[in-house]
């Protein structure tokens, strides 16, 4: 057995032994370590303890020492230059024209070498940055390009399940994922349900690929010939996390039925002919405390729970008591047509109460006489007939008189245009020609 203490880098999850050398570390402290780039400020996460010697790959690291408070102000400096060497190496990015997305920038603890890490579709020639970025931190400079699966490990995020993203909690490295793996879950396949926030698939299709592949083992495939307790028919449908399947029997193809791995003896497996397939008379046994086999239905219940009990109020009284509460619904409806409609206190207007003044106070008005209700008749309309101009009329049958004495012609504005078009000649025919 050896004693180790685990540390963890940061932007990482996988965890690293390290040799304490005597040192009594306790979780959640930082301590400076050596590592093949040089001394690193690193957290721990899990304080002395001994682990098998085969666990431990040699030679082991060691702890050089418990960070002080100059390391914390070290930390401290390296984060704030790290902020400042993002926004610069964006400005020079834009400068050379670089498709490259900038993701992260670490220093190391000495200070004397920086690493950005980027994001490209494609190779990129960034010697020129390299020159520039140098020449302004007077540092060893390292551009690394990284995938889209370790941007979202390194910026982290929450996933479509309302949790941190597995690659940035506890994930050590990353496992391939297929599409296979969606449809051997009965998953759906549109990219926006099964991929993860990087783009790619999601992780955690693998964590459960092993138990549906031993339930796949165990279960007929899909248009499998199969007996069951009810007869023969085929498999429609397979839930491999109950392990039952959906079979379709010949005597009752539109109504499928639900059985355990166990109430069915395969006869065929897939799809093909049922010809030369012998038909054993005896049917599999139903599963204990099972009855027969209801039809496959999405609300039926599951897990074997009785039904919840819902009292009914119909289930009360027969069909004399409905009838009798009928009668006397028609016999109160009869009564309140019979009444006279009364106004009922809530709807009358409010009435205010006159109340006599004191002897020493205003002295009250005399009541009015009530007002005849007289109309007064209606007075006879008499047509109205339009005034003539007589002067104008009698003027102008003197001037026509006059007219038609001296023979002399209406005027022209009186005339009427002559509204006879002349006639057209014939295309191609002058006027001598017949």
């Amino acid at each position: 057995m050896a004693e180790v203490i685990s540390i963890r880098f940061r932007g990482g999850s996988k965890n690293y032994y390290f040799d304490p050398h005597g040192l009594q570390v306790a979780a959640e402290e930082y301590v400076v370590v050596e590592t093949a780039q040089g001394m690193e400020y690193v957290k721990c996460v899990e304080g002395n303890h001994e682990v098998p010697d085969q666990s431990v790959i040699q030679p082991l690291r060691s702890v050089v020492r418990v960070a002080t408070e100059n390391d914390h102000k070290a930390a401290a400096y390296n984060r704030k230059r790290e902020k400042e060497a993002f926004s610069i190496c964006e400005k020079k990015i834009a400068a050379h024209h670089l498709e490259m997305k900038l993701v992260r920038v670490e220093c190391n603890f000495e200070g004397n070498k920086i690493i950005f890490f980027f994001t490209a579709e494609g190779r990129v020639d960034f010697r020129e940055l390299v020159k520039d970025l140098a020449s302004v931190f007077r540092a060893r400079i390292e551009l690394r390009q990284i995938g889209v699966r370790d941007e979202a490990k390194m910026l982290g995020g929450i996933g479509i399940c309302g949790r941190p993203l597995c690659c940035s909690q506890f994930l050590d490295e990353f496992i391939p994922v297929s599409i296979k793996m969606a449809k051997t879950q009965n998953l759906s396949l549109n990219p926006t349900k099964i991929s993860g926030t990087c783009g790619r698939l999601m992780c955690c299709l693998k964590y459960e690929q092993a138990a549906y592949e031993d339930a796949g083992k165990r279960m007929p495939k899909t248009e499998s010939f199969v007996d069951t307790p009810d007869g023969v028919g085929n498999v429609s449908g397979v839930d491999l996390l109950q392990e039952q399947v959906q079979v379709r029997l010949d005597s009752a193809p539109e109504s499928p039925r639900r059985y355990k791995s166990c109430e069915i003896r395969v006869l065929r497996s897939g799809k093909g002919s049922r010809e030369g397939i012998e038909i054993p008379a005896e049917r599999p046994p139903r599963a204990a405390g099972e009855g027969d086999a209801a039809p496959a239905s999405r609300y039926a219940r599951r897990g074997g729970r009785d039904p919840i009990a819902v009292p009914s109020v119909l289930a009360a009284g027969g069909p004399q008591e409905d009838e009798e509460r009928r009668g006397n619904r028609r016999r109160r409806d009869r009564r309140r047509s019979d009444k006279p409609a009364q106004q009922s206190p809530e709807k009358q207007p409010f009435r205010r109460e006159s109340k006599p003044r004191p002897e020493g106070g205003r002295p009250q008005k005399a009541e009015r006489p009530p007002r005849a209700d007289k109309r007064p008749d209606r007075a006879e309309k008499l047509p109205i007939r339009p005034a003539a101009d007589t002067t104008a009329e009698k003027k102008a049958a003197a001037d026509r008189a006059a007219r038609q004495q001296s023979g002399e012609p209406r005027p022209a504005e009186n005339r009427q245009p002559n509204r006879h078009r002349p006639r057209r000649r014939p295309r191609g025919k002058g006027p001598g020609e017949g």
